[in-house]
């Protein structure tokens, strides 16, 4: 799996909404993505934060579509790795990372995947990981 992609919901949501800033930054690494055949994967712990952040923006019928559809495989992360999430936050107390992404983190680390594609620029402040999305200008957002 070390040539897979984690997906985040930063990056879901760029790639449906065709108004996000990031959409055509999102499109393109989708298609990159397709076209070097990465398997890609969500995290249950993204299924159901994109699903939240997709209702919110754009509505109930395209986040139950994409709930039902969204055609990206669900990881289940493993008990270990929420406990190394939870020693990633209380080791880095000067970050405001989420659980949801502390978790990512974990599973990142364990599965050994170096890959996520994300607006988030919490993932490179994280470091260890390479990050498909974000571009310089748009780190320290």
């Amino acid at each position: 799996m070390t040539r897979a992609v984690l997906w985040d919901s930063s990056a879901i949501l760029a790639l449906l909404d065709a108004d996000d800033r990031d959409h055509e930054r999102a499109a393109a690494v989708a298609r990159r993505i397709a076209s070097e055949r990465r398997p890609s994967f969500v995290t249950n712990y993204i299924e159901a934060e994109a699903h939240a952040l997709l209702l919110r923006k754009l509505g109930r019928a395209l986040a139950r579509e994409w709930l039902l559809t969204g055609g990206l495989p669900v990881v289940r992360v493993m008990p270990k790795e929420e406990e190394r999430a939870k020693e990633i936050l209380a080791r880095h107390t000067d970050k405001d990372w989420t659980l949801c992404d502390a978790i990512s983190f974990a599973v990142l680390e364990e599965r050994r995947i170096r890959l996520a594609f994300t607006f988030d620029h919490h993932f490179r402040q994280f470091g260890r990981i390479e990050v498909l999305g974000l571009t310089e200008t748009r780190s320290g957002d």
